[in-house]
């Protein structure tokens, strides 16, 4: 009797749990907003980059299917020996301790499921190390409890990036959401850019979260670690650190503004730089120039160069004038 109490209250319990997912998925009635959060969203945020495409793929196509026949496979099985094998419905236990075809079986098709998600997951991570050519390079460094970026590239010197305060957030009209995801200076790229991220920090370990691009990396003091996105459509994106960093881990905000070419020429101007061509050794440290170590956090005497943004090898560094044509702005 005690037993079937058992079972029934685990029936219960599990529809009460898919009641209760499948409620909340239908009071999700507002839009998904573009590089930031929805309220009521229970899925990955739309994506904005060639790589966040395909762990979109790799999560909705791959990774779920799979997950959800295992939970319903597992799930059955339980009803199923709670109800059968209770002690009203089998007085008598059986003897056997164990039963060799079904040891098999439970330990292959585990590994076979694991290679099959590693085919597609390693195709994943090597996209993420496959990085193209570059067209722009920023210089991303984390600071208890900020973020300073530089463009050597276009001679644009490191500037600091802080969280915008509450009532700062109210003045300018923007939503009470986006406390604690603003930023006073943004990182600003072009449309249609591949942008290489040398990330590194200057005191503790933190971390590049952007969810629309797909990126997480760590921000090692006296390390420098690259990542790459390429933004493909105009807007303003979120993300914050996502290593525990100190008091103030939570007012860490990132902050890209992906604009048109024209609109980052101007940017560039506004911040001092140029997008006229400049030669390796004329820009600042950082990426062009060797790091100096104890100022940045990097390691002593790298030198990872600029590269060339031209599409032919001979044209001059910084111009873009290799990228796409600008598509529309998204609505």
């Amino acid at each position: 009797m005690g037993m079937g109490t058992r079972a029934r209250g685990l029936i219960g319990g599990g529809f009460a749990v898919l009641a209760l997912a499948l409620f909340a998925a239908g009071c999700n009635t507002e839009p998904e907003r573009m590089g930031e959060p929805t309220n009521g969203a229970i899925g990955l945020q739309p994506a904005a980059s060639p790589l966040k495409v395909e762990a979109h793929f790799f999560h909705d196509a791959i990774l779920m299917p799979i997950i959800t026949f295992i939970c319903l496979l597992v799930l059955g099985l339980i009803v199923w020996i709670v109800i059968r094998y209770n002690k009203k419905a089998n007085p008598v236990p059986a003897r056997w301790s164990h039963n060799t075809l079904v040891e098999v079986i439970w330990t292959v098709v585990p590994v076979l499921i694991l290679v099959f998600i590693a085919l597609f997951s390693f195709r994943l991570l090597f996209n993420y190390h496959n990085m193209p050519e570059p067209d722009l390079t920023v210089k991303v460094t984390g600071n208890q409890w900020n973020w300073a970026y530089e463009y050597p590239d276009q001679g644009v010197p490191e500037y600091i990036s802080n969280m915008l305060p509450e009532d700062e957030i109210a003045a300018r009209g923007m939503p009470h959401s986006l406390y604690r995801l603003a930023a006073d200076e943004p990182m600003v790229v072009p449309e249609g850019a591949t942008v290489r991220l040398l990330v590194t920090a200057s005191d503790v370990i933190h971390a590049v979260a952007l969810p629309a691009f797909g990126l997480k990396t760590d921000a090692v003091p006296g390390r420098v670690n690259e990542t790459w996105f390429r933004a493909d459509r105009r807007g303003v994106f979120y993300g914050q650190c996502s290593e525990l960093c100190g008091v103030d881990h939570a007012f860490m905000p990132l902050q890209i503004n992906v604009v048109s070419r024209a609109e980052f020429a101007e940017w560039v101007a506004s911040k001092g730089g140029s997008m006229a061509p400049r030669a390796a050794e004329q820009a600042p440290g950082g990426t062009a120039a060797q790091v100096e170590a104890g100022t940045t956090g990097a390691p002593a005497a790298r030198n990872v160069g600029s590269e060339a943004m031209e599409s032919d090898p001979a044209a001059p560094v910084g111009t873009l004038t290799n990228l796409p044509a600008a598509a529309p702005a998204a609505q």
